[in-house]
């Protein structure tokens, strides 16, 4: 083949190749602009809810009497040692 015929198909492959980006870039941005409206349709408005601050009261928990009982401890007697 010759130049020019090498230089002109390969003109048509980057205009071809140069719609097609372009083609792509207008779906994206069709895409994002969807995206856009639906996140802007999930929030509403967000209302500021005025909340009343009341000062916290402190519970004091009453302690329960611990009866102290005696522990009784067994005491085994030694085992006899036989001597052998």
């Amino acid at each position: 083949m010759s130049q020019k015929k090498l230089v002109k198909d390969l003109m048509k492959t980057l205009d071809k190749l140069e719609s097609d980006r372009e083609k792509l870039i207008d779906k994206l941005s069709k895409a994002l602009d969807k995206l856009d409206k639906k996140a802007s349709i999930k929030k509403p408005p967000a209302k500021k809810v005025v909340v009343k601050k009341m000062p916290a009261k402190k519970v004091v928990q009453k302690r329960t009497a611990v009866k102290k009982t005696a522990v009784k401890v067994k005491v085994s007697a030694p085992a006899p040692v036989v001597a052998t």
